[in-house]
Formats: structure tokens, C-alpha cells, sequence
């Protein structure tokens, strides 16, 4: 499913700093510092990072729709209004997937005699600011990208370096909502000026999520290493600023729909953004079925906004989990070896009394129990089930 261009842009990329994402009230574009704590316990402790440098926006994480994991450069505004009538007519639009993110490819290789980045005519002839006027009528929000060195990662675009000011003042007045920045090209301004390395240490001054890993691939081993990357710069998410390992590939076809439902899942535990990477227009019942659960959905978006981790791994069964509003805990018993067993999630591991009684509801069958002590359940290979665990 990856093409050449992804290949070499993904080479580019692991040689630059990760990107991060702006989300743009009219541009006024501010951020969120983050100081670097230690370890903490995820069931105890509120999220630190908190500064007085705060847009008001990012609360919960992003949700949205991103064109490269499917289409990369093969993009057009047709098939853009086409995806935003998709993501409405689905009721996508309605779970909380508000964004329509353009990614690399969409401009002209030359900026035009004032300096300004231009669509390109073959493929934009109606321009951005039409698309976002017709995204917003939607009720959507219309995303666009940018790089901060001199040229984008596919090399087919200019990227912002020395004209940061400009472009910004040009997607306010196309009415952009969303800015993915990445990071090729950069001339290898000294790290200190760029801050390059490890982004969840400082990105939060300047966007509301940041890339922590590698660009992801369709298949088993990229996603599962994208999870464990993100998973050690969990103390530095919350709300207004989130780690993001990467869009989703559920429906791209390099997965079992078993491995899709755990990377959903996972990414959702994780308070990633869950920006969907598949043609809305055409896919099956079953990757909307994972992308549309709404109890999943709900964890991701949870109002007290702690990233989830994994708090147990033997043998490749594994134990992620993490507090919700409510007193509530999400489970996710994650089996990454090459045949079914049985998992367990003690209670002393997730944060709950040993002597707890809860409601344990499975996301995924939307059946609910009742459990004392721990969970316990059996889970094929390469699958997950998950839970949020109510206590009575």
C-alpha cells in the first residue's frame, strides 16, 4: 500500500524534527509550554504542563480526516468536497470528525511574484479559500499543511522558512482552521533556535499536538512501534496539547480488521488525535464500524483528558489503561503474540482498590459485567478487547 514518494518522504522526514499542529481561532495562533516532569502516577496526579500560554482550543483531541496515509500527492478539490460530503453523509461529522486536512501537494512549486504560496491550478483551480467556504458550509473545518524549511517533504510545494509571517497571514485569509507543520528541509538551523528532538519536551509553546514517532506504514510491526514510541511521553499530554504517533490506516488494507480494532482502540487509550486515513467515500462496513464506535470515540475524548499507557507486558500480553472522568478506568487487553490467551488486569495495576466492584463495559460487544479484583478475558492473536470500568 505505500508508494516510492511515501517511502522517500518518510526518509526525509526521520532526518527532521516531528511536525506539529496549529488549531487556528481566526489564526490567532498561540500555544501551550510544557515543562518536563517526571515520572508520575497516571491514577493519581492531574496532567502538569500547564502554562499561562493557552489558545483555549485543542480541549479534547483532534478528530478529523488527513489525505496522505491514502492518496498522498493524488489530491484535488473535487475529491476534497467529495470527502467532506462523505464524513457528513456517514455521520462521521456528527461522532466529532470536524476536520478536512489537506496534506503535502496541494500548492504550486513557485510562489507568485508578492511572494505568496499558490494553489495549484491543475488541481485547485478554484482555490482554498472556496474549499474552506465550501468545508465550512458543511459544518466542517477545513486543514491545511506547510513545512518550516524551504521546501515540503515531498519537495513539490515551497515550505515557510523566511516567509512564516506571510503564510500565516494567507491561510487566515483563506480561512484555515488547522496547520500541520512539518519539519523538512530546515537547513539544519542549530537545534536550539528549532528545537528538533523529542517535541513533547517543548512543542506545547507553539501547537496543540506534535508528532512523537515516525511516519506510520499499513502494517502490524510500524503500528505497533508507533504505540510503544508515543506511549513514554504520556505525562506530557492533556488538554490543549496531545502526543500524536501518527494518522490512523483503519481501512487501508494492510491490516486484519482485528489489528485496525486494536490500533483504534489504542490510539484512542492514547488521547491521540484520531484523524482517519482512508477514502471516507468508498470504505467498508467494517472500518466504518471501528471508526464510527462511539464508546470508543468517548474514551478519546474524555473530558479529564489523561493519556492512557501500558502498564503491563509479558510475553507480548499486554495491559494498557488509564483514568476517565468519573472515577471510571479504560482497559485494553492487548494480545501482540501469534496465538490466543488469556489476559489479566489486576486491579493494583490499573489504579483501582483491590475490594472495587465495577460495571466493566466492553466497547467493542457493548455488553457489560460485573468484576471485582481484575478482568480477565481471552483475546485471539493480534486483537484487543477494551473496557471502561465503572465502580459501583
Amino acid at each position: 500500500m505505500r508508494m516510492q514518494g511515501r517511502r522517500a518522504r518518510s526518509a526525509a522526514a526521520a532526518a527532521t524534527a516531528l511536525w506539529l499542529v496549529l488549531l487556528l481561532p481566526a489564526m490567532a495562533v498561540s500555544g501551550r509550554a510544557v515543562k518536563k516532569d517526571g515520572p508520575r502516577r497516571w491514577a493519581a496526579e492531574p496532567w502538569r504542563g500547564r502554562s499561562a500560554l493557552d489558545n483555549g482550543l485543542g480541549r479534547t483531541p483532534p478528530m478529523g480526516w488527513n489525505s496522505w496515509n491514502h492518496f498522498q500527492c493524488k489530491i484535488d478539490e473535487n475529491m476534497i468536497r467529495e470527502t467532506a460530503n462523505a464524513v457528513v453523509a456517514t455521520g462521521l461529522a456528527s461522532l466529532g470528525y470536524k476536520y478536512i486536512n489537506l496534506d503535502d501537494c496541494w500548492a504550486e512549486l513557485n510562489r507568485n511574484s508578492q511572494g505568496n504560496l499558490v494553489p495549484k491550478a491543475s488541481t485547485f483551480p478554484s482555490g482554498i479559500k472556496a474549499l474552506a467556504d465550501y468545508v465550512h458550509e458543511k459544518g466542517l473545518k477545513l486543514g491545511i499543511y506547510s513545512d518550516a524549511g524551504t521546501q515540503t517533504c515531498s519537495k513539490t510545494m515551497p515550505g515557510s522558512l523566511g516567509y512564516e509571517e506571510q503564510d500565516a497571514k494567507t491561510f487566515a485569509s483563506w480561512g484555515i482552521d488547522y496547520l500541520k507543520y512539518d519539519n523538512c528541509n530546515n537547513q539544519n538551523i542549530n537545534l536550539q533556535q528549532r528545537g528538533q528532538e523529542d517535541p513533547a519536551t517543548w512543542a506545547g509553546s507553539v501547537g496543540n499536538s506534535w508528532r512523537t514517532t515516525g511516519d506510520i506504514e499499513d502494517n502490524w510491526n510500524s503500528m505497533t512501534s508507533r504505540a510503544d514510541q508515543n506511549d513514554q511521553w504520556a505525562s506530557y499530554a492533556g488538554p490543549g496539547g496531545w502526543n500524536d504517533p501518527d494518522m490512523l490506516e483503519v481501512g487501508n488494507g494492510g491490516m486484519t480488521i482485528e489489528e485496525y480494532r486494536s490500533h483504534f482502540g489504542i490510539w484512542a487509550l492514547a488521547k491521540a488525535p484520531l484523524l482517519i486515513g482512508c477514502d471516507v467515500r468508498s470504505m467498508s462496513n467494517e472500518t466504518f464500524a471501528i471508526l464510527s464506535n462511539s464508546e470508543v470515540i468517548d474514551v478519546n475524548q474524555d473530558e479529564l483528558g489523561v493519556q492512557g499507557k501500558k502498564v503491563k507486558s509479558k510475553s507480548n500480553l499486554e495491559v494498557w489503561a488509564g483514568p476517565l472522568s468519573g472515577g471510571r478506568v479504560a482497559v485494553v487487553l492487548w494480545n501482540r503474540g501469534a496465538s490466543q490467551a488469556s489476559l489479566t488486569a489486576d486491579w493494583s495495576e490499573i489504579g483501582l482498590n483491590p475490594s472495587t466492584v465495577v460495571d466493566a463495559r466492553d466497547l467493542w460487544e457493548h455488553s457489560t459485567a460485573s468484576a471485582e479484583g481484575n478482568l480477565t478475558a481471552t483475546v485471539a492473536s493480534h486483537a484487543s478487547k477494551m473496557y471502561v470500568l465503572t465502580p459501583k
